[in-house]
């Protein structure tokens, strides 16, 4: 009888679903039953991805982003008696889940309240330091607490001193139970003709999505160049437009995207991590455009402009003249390994 394993992304846009994609591909290879877990679009991507696995609802974190970056800290910060509220209800829920579904070990990608002491669970993040300014201390402080919950911590990078995640992934004291596990991608790279000069492509929570959508439609509606324009939001129904020059797509499922990452030129999008580890799979260049305010996406886009791999600016300045940096930059190396599946899942074995 195969074991059963909770699989539970953060739903904060549609990174973490997205990089839990190959480590539900790599269960079932290994064995094991996937049950998806979460709420609102990090759900429905996973559960058109997979529609023969069992999906459960969580409870939602409901997190909104401030209108202006100078208040994102803020805004976030009188929304923590909400977050901690989400957290109880899903440790609640997940003592439930357990006993009802027989589940036998959970992997948890950034939800804080997904573990159990009666079974093995996993931690999955990049973030060992959690930036907030100032506060930073503290922030990584209590993450660090949560982390100490749970039997192992995986981090989707590489230990060395060359990598992707730079000091949000390496502290300089090294956290019992961390594995470095390589990054993770669900694109594959393919050897396909170049048809779209920019591909645009966006996530993450709103309003930041919506507004940074209106500021790149204005500023491309009228390039001469042929340009694919992905708006990361995930409906019932995929819908394809064509005007003037952009194809504009609500959303592509992995198979499309990736046909569309190798079909691209040069990418424009947030500098959040999952795109960053597709941008390394690929060894594309890009352009990055942080969310406003997210501490985290300002520092890995400033730490790829240093290191002359891809270009950026913030939301506000941006230009389509811009653009044309890009070729002074000189693109992402990849840094995959492949994951020793076997023994990273050897901890659902002891059971």
């Amino acid at each position: 009888m195969k074991k059963k394993i909770l699989i539970a992304p953060l739903n904060w846009g549609l990174g973490h679903a997205t990089r839990c994609i190959p480590i539900i591909k790599a269960l079932e290879e290994n064995g094991f039953e996937p049950i998806i877990a979460s709420d609102g679009v990090a759900l429905a991507l996973l559960k058109k991805e997979f529609p023969n696995l069992l999906s459960i609802e969580l409870p939602a974190y409901n997190i909104q982003y401030a209108e202006k970056g100078k208040n994102f800290k803020w805004k976030l910060a009188l929304q923590m008696p909400k977050m901690m509220l989400a957290i109880k209800k899903e440790k609640s829920k997940i003592n439930k889940i357990i006993e009802n579904y027989e589940i036998d070990g959970i992997i948890s990608d950034n939800r804080l309240g997904v573990y159990s002491s009666k079974v093995p669970s996993v931690f999955i993040t990049h973030q060992l330091n959690v930036l907030s300014g100032k506060t930073s201390w503290l922030t990584t402080k209590l993450h660090s607490r949560y982390i100490s919950k749970f039997d192992a911590c995986w981090v989707p990078d590489v230990a060395g001193a060359e990598n992707l995640s730079g000091k949000l992934g390496h502290p300089e004291k090294i956290v019992d139970k961390i594995n470095y596990i390589g990054p993770l991608s669900r694109i594959e790279k393919k050897s396909l003709p170049i048809k779209y000069d920019i591909m645009v492509l966006l996530s993450g929570p709103e309003p930041q999505r919506t507004l940074l959508e209106k500021k790149l439609i204005k500023e491309l509606e009228n390039s001469s160049k042929e340009i694919l324009f992905v708006k990361g939001i995930v409906e019932s129904q995929q819908q394809m437009e064509k005007v003037n020059s952009i194809t504009y797509y609500n959303f592509m499922n992995s198979e499309q995207l990736s046909t569309a990452f190798n079909e691209s030129e040069f990418i424009v999008c947030r500098s959040g991590y999952t795109t960053v580890m597709d941008l390394a799979k690929l060894e594309k260049k890009a352009f990055f455009i942080p969310t406003p305010g997210q501490y985290e996406q300002e520092y890995l886009a400033k730490k790829f402009k240093s290191e002359i791999v891809a270009p950026s600016c913030k939301q506000e300045k941006f230009k389509a003249s811009k653009l044309e940096k890009i070729h002074f930059y000189k693109g992402f190396k990849d840094f995959s390994v492949d994951p020793n599946w076997k023994e990273l899942f050897r901890l659902f074995q002891s059971k």
